[in-house]
């Protein structure tokens, strides 16, 4: 039965509402967009209000759990900002991870972020699970006596290890408490090995940052003004990449974008145990000695990277933290702004993906 004209008539007005609604949204962070990048012209409008509209709209998740944007100063004078956005992905599998106060005894700040696919599920375990596992395995290595200095590449690739064994106990687990016939038990462990997630993990001691990296999202420092990258994206196309994988037996091929065999764009991720082991759970490590001229950390998924450059999102930060954006009334705002704005300009700049962003200052 067709609906009534009248029902259709309303339709199409609610979709051109929103349609016009979304422009001046577009519109808005484009003036601000314009206004970042331009060193002498005050920005259009004011950048919290159009924060408060989205939120409105629940395009930025909120509640501790989601990873909502904040800002917090923590006993040691360390700052920092979140926000996680689902952007134009119609569910949200992007998960951030701010250790609580006092994780390894203050030793470190964790921060992670992780970048679902398939699914939530594997971002969400390693949101839970991954800073307590870490903990564990930093404390079982500083029993053993050693001469050398602390082996950071060891600690995190065994860490990784046992959270990505604790997913696939987790999903033989669920699979095997699927009630009905055999072949729906098959199905639905099939669809549970389907399910990933890349992680970055940044650690801020006093004298150095840990940087563990699984996938395609990404740590970025910016040192005296300019950028550093702390990870390599692993992409199925990075030669080492591809040499690893084709040497495994698999293949990397062009299937709208570089796949590994046609299916995954990353080459490396936690969970897609039926991409084994042409993915692997393996994470790169890199240890950097702190200095003066450490000005902050930006760690976000490929939401953000895949259309903002680490040069361009470090000039937006370093605006946002000097005070030249508004008038704040604390240091704690500037990193949640410009974790804010990122989003947005993500969103201005094309990216379809969930976004998430951590911004650190350093000084």
């Amino acid at each position: 039965m067709n609906d009534p004209p009248g029902k259709s008539t309303d339709f199409i007005a609610e979709k051109m509402r929103k349609a016009r609604q979304r422009r001046l949204e577009i519109q808005q962070m484009r003036s601000v967009f314009r206004a970042l990048t331009q060193e002498n012209q005050p920005p259009a409008g004011d950048p919290h209000s159009s924060v408060s509209r989205k939120e409105e709209n629940n395009n930025y998740t909120s509640g501790e759990e989601e990873g909502s944007s904040s800002g917090r100063k923590n006993g040691q004078g360390l700052v920092y900002g979140h926000v996680a956005m689902m952007g134009r992905r119609r569910v949200m599998e992007d998960a951030v991870t701010v250790a609580p106060s006092g994780w390894l005894a203050g030793e470190y700040h964790f921060f992670a972020v992780y970048d679902g696919h398939g699914g939530a599920k594997v971002a969400e375990k390693c949101r839970e699970k991954m800073h307590k596992c870490l903990e564990k395995h930093i404390e079982k290595a500083k029993k053993v006596p050693k001469e050398e200095d602390f082996d950071w590449e060891k600690v995190m690739t065994e860490c990784f290890s046992t959270m990505d064994e604790e997913l696939e106990d987790d999903r033989e687990d669920r699979a095997a408490t699927v009630a009905g016939e055999e072949r729906i038990a098959w199905w639905a462990a099939a669809e549970e090995s389907m399910v990933g997630s890349t992680a970055v993990v940044v650690l801020v001691g006093k004298d150095e940052l840990v940087v563990a990296n699984c996938g395609d999202s990404r740590a970025v420092l910016c040192q005296s003004g300019v950028p550093v990258a702390l990870s390599r994206d692993h992409k199925p196309d990075r030669a080492d990449e591809k040499e690893r994988i084709e040497a495994a037996g698999g293949k990397v091929i062009n299937w709208n974008g570089w796949r590994v065999q046609g299916v995954l764009a990353t080459s490396r991720s936690l969970g897609d145990h039926y991409l084994r082991p042409f993915v692997t759970s393996n994470p790169e490590v890199t240890v950097v000695r702190r200095s003066e001229s450490d000005e902050f950390l930006i760690i976000a998924t490929d939401g953000l990277f895949d259309v903002v450059c680490n040069e361009t999102a470090c000039k937006v930060v370093k605006k946002c933290l000097s005070g030249k954006r508004t008038r704040r009334v604390s240091d704690e705002s500037g990193a949640s702004e410009a974790a804010a704005i990122l989003a947005q300009l993500a969103i201005v700049k094309g990216s379809r993906d969930n976004i998430s962003i951590i911004v650190v200052q350093l000084k």
